[in-house]
């Protein structure tokens, strides 16, 4: 039976946890866990036996880690570590019918802009461990233990592109139901179903019961088969376990069941013990069947936007008709772009059209330019806009999220270009009621070509929630009759054809003067008639203000709240909401929004006027704290965070700049060293620790990541610091983080500690001998405020 078979005839127990095995029986601390599979191959299938015994169907193979970025100091390749990972589990597989699957975890790195890594390289690392296993004789890749989409992303179509191995993914997320990097749940569901995955979940950092909130929620976003792989609860310190048993982790599992989860394991913690009373509690169940909702939806990689009403496509960033747009994408002028996209995003919109077409550029690079950096700095959805098919798909390919592209015809040759990339990567397509033929002048010529549009588009397997309709606005003072054809055909496709539409709104007034009182007007009669996507200038009052007022008219906008919360105390009139060029933005905004360049400009100004120790703390401090306000209280995220990191240290070099020719001291405010434990080579969070540390003016000694403890200890010691961060991921090397606390506490009395991970708890934290938890980066900064 093969992968995709099982999925639909009844449940796939996986196996549990393989760290914790592996220290049970004799796995050293500090040595990469991966690597006994050439060292100690039978240990590895050991374990992978003891799993199969216990009712395991599929065994994840011992390459978590890996990819030759984590594997770099072992002496060992990619190809070498996974060939052995796969021998080991495929001879412990061997006439029992349990599938094979090849063990994925993230590459541990930050991918850019938030990181170095790039997304070709974590393509690229993904690929080869993926080719590798499918060699080796892989039934599956498992990517697991994500937090990134955009590494997922990577991940998958590595996969996919190179091998023809059924694909599983399981994120880790926190109780707030968002992964470390802030992908949310509707996130994560709709771009993994549009990549295709054969099965997505939720692993590891949480037991049963708090996932299981996580879990009702998946389900309501993906037609999917479901996957749930708890830990055993929370590690204690005190008995080196975890705070649930394998009949407790059995019956805190039977909920899953009614939810209609099929493919349930274990992860942290877990054992053989705990995949036998997993198997027991299943026996005689049959699935449940999930009553599938299938949604109008797109997102970034942490916002979700459902098609559920109207929503605002902001049209600024397009060149046409745009004189300044047209300098800036011809200079490659980002920081215009930015300022468009953020002051949009303020204004209300809810999706950004982004068109970079000029003749003179080069359009796919400046797409994928352009959509890197606004992903940057707003967390809006995006709307790719071209005609270039080469455009489209660079863009489609960087992308974090489920975009729209902005489209398609009814000429077969568009159709044949854009539709596969559609499929291909998940997106939702807009398709313009034109042909070979032109714009049709009646509502039932364009009606025919939507249905020829829908036809076409569910041919190629993109589901009806994914194509929204483009009737086309035409010029109400060249082509006056034709504006009641545009809401006609608009109505139908609504009624008829079921299909979310679309209108670049501000196209019905070109020529006519007071071109608002006719936007304004035509956008009202469009609403009415079943408009959903209006691409519209948010930063015009009256235009998002006839939104509101139609979600009041039309009983949409519930007893008036937000309309009311939006406008209670304007005047009848509000006026427009200015889209502010870079120049004009302030210091505190500019580091909000992550702005980098204004916010480098702006302090440049303002060092002609203020002392620079004066800017760090009356301006550039206080827009920190706000940032990790915003953070803390979950208005912002952590590539929202990184980027306002970035704004802040870029104004830091021009005060930097400006102490050294003032010769009047330093920003710096105290030493503190920074180390990821020894055997662990997961230095994510400690890497975002030490950006937000730099930005509030501490020097960080970063020591990097598999630290030794007495490296720890002379580099405090040498630096005289009064302050050291110790993180780790991975539960093998708690001891090590045990054992450096220790040692600095012994060796260095005037060193305060704080540690932090994704394996930690507070209680653990302070049970360990910490001084303090560090919860997140901004935790982290207060700890140091509070030490130095």
């Amino acid at each position: 039976m093969t992968i995709k078979e099982m999925l639909s005839s009844g449940f796939i127990i996986l196996d549990g946890a393989m760290g914790t095995q592996m220290q049970q029986r004799g796995l050293p601390v500090g040595e990469r866990p991966e690597t006994l599979s050439l060292t100690h191959p039978e240990i590895v299938a050991g374990i992978h036996k003891d799993y199969i015994q216990s009712g395991s169907m599929v065994v994840y193979t011992n390459t978590f880690g890996a990819n030759d970025h984590k594997l770099s100091g072992t002496g060992f390749s990619c190809e070498e570590v996974v060939t052995a990972s796969v021998a080991a589990a495929k001879a412990a597989c061997r006439g029992t019918g349990c599938k094979v699957g090849l063990d994925m975890g993230p590459i541990g790195e930050l991918l850019a802009p938030g990181g170095s890594l790039s997304f070709e390289e974590a393509y690229s690392l993904f690929a080869k461990q993926a080719v590798a296993g499918e060699k080796a004789g892989a039934d599956l890749v498992a990517i697991e233990t994500m937090t990134d989409l955009m590494e997922v992303k990577a991940a998958v179509l590595a996969v996919k592109e190179n091998t023809s191995l059924p694909v599983f993914v399981t994120m880790t997320f926190e109780k707030n139901r968002r992964t470390f990097a802030g992908c949310s749940i509707p996130c994560m569901a709709l771009t993994l179903e549009g990549l295709g995955v054969d099965a997505m979940g939720v692993n590891c950092s949480l037991g049963p019961g708090e996932i299981l909130p996580i879990m009702e929620e998946l389900a309501q976003w993906t037609t999917l088969p479901l996957i749930v792989k708890p830990n055993a609860g929370l590690p204690n310190l005190e008995t080196s376990s975890y705070d649930i048993d394998p009949d407790m982790f059995a019956r805190q599992m039977a909920p899953f069941v009614d939810l209609g989860v099929t493919v349930l394991g274990g992860c942290c913690g877990t054992s053989p013990a705990y995949i036998r009373k997993l198997k027991e509690m299943l026996a005689g169940k049959k699935p449940v069947p999930r009553a599938i909702r299938r949604r109008s939806a797109v997102c970034s990689g942490t916002r979700a936007v459902e098609i559920d009403g109207v929503r605002i496509i902001g049209e600024r960033i397009n060149p046409t008709g745009k004189k300044l747009m047209k300098q800036a994408l011809r200079e490659k002028n980002m920081d215009y772009l930015l300022s468009q996209a953020v002051s949009q995003a303020e204004a209300g919109a809810h999706i950004l059209d982004v068109n970079v077409g000029l003749p003179e550029i080069d359009e796919p690079a400046m797409m994928v330019r352009a959509v890197r950096e606004i992903q940057s700095v707003v967390d809006l959805p995006l709307q790719i806009d071209s005609s270039d098919p080469k455009a489209v798909e660079a863009a489609l390919r960087v992308y974090n999220g489920k975009p729209i592209v902005n489209s398609v015809n009814g000429e077969e040759a568009s159709l044949a270009a854009i539709l596969p990339l559609i499929k291909k990567y998940g997106a939702a397509v807009v398709g313009l009621t034109l042909d070979e033929k032109g714009i049709p002048p009646k509502a039932e010529d364009r009606f025919a070509i939507a249905q020829r549009i829908l036809a076409a588009a569910q041919s190629y397997g993109i589901p009806k929630e994914d194509v929204y309709i483009d009737c086309l606005t035409l010029t109400a003072s060249v082509q006056q009759k034709e504006v009641a054809e545009t809401l006609k055909a608009v109505r139908m496709v609504k009624e008829q054809l079921g299909l979310h539409t679309v209108l670049g709104v501000s196209n019905i007034s070109f020529g006519l003067p007071d071109r608002e009182l006719i936007n304004h007007s035509f956008l009202l009669l469009a609403l009415s008639h079943g408009l959903d996507l209006p691409i519209i200038n948010p930063n015009v009052a009256s235009m998002t203000g006839a939104v509101d007022a139609y979600n009041v008219l039309y009983n949409i906008d519930k007893n008036s709240v937000s309309y009311i919360e939006k406008h209670s105390g304007e005047g009848a009139q509000a006026a427009p909401v200015p889209a502010p060029a870079a120049g004009e933005t302030d210091i505190t905004h500019a580091i909000i929004k992550g702005l980098k360049e204004p916010a480098r400009a702006i302090t440049q100004g303002l060092c002609e006027k203020m002392e620079p120790m004066e800017i760090v703390n009356t301006l550039l401090i206080p827009a920190l704290d706000e940032v990790g306000n915003r953070f803390e209280t979950g208005k912002i995220f952590l590539p929202q965070l990184l980027q306002s990191a970035s704004a802040a240290q870029a104004a830091f070099e021009i005060i930097k700049e400006r102490i050294a020719s003032q010769g009047t001291g330093t920003v710096q405010k105290g030493k503190i060293v920074l180390a990821t434990v020894k055997g662990d080579i997961h230095d994510i969070g400690k890497n975002i620790v030490k950006v937000i540390l730099e930005n509030y003016g501490f020097q960080v000694i970063d020591l990097g990541r598999d630290v030794p403890v007495e490296t720890v200890v002379e580099a405090v010691q040498e630096h005289g610091a009064r302050l050291a961060g110790l993180s780790a991921l991975m539960t093998t090397t708690l001891p090590s983080m045990e054992a450096t606390v220790k040692a600095i506490h012994e060796r260095c009395p005037g060193c305060k500690v704080f540690v932090g991970g994704a394996v930690l708890t507070e209680d653990y934290a302070l049970k360990m001998g910490a001084d303090f938890y560090a919860r997140d980066a901004k935790r982290s900064a207060d700890i140091a405020k509070q030490v130095l």
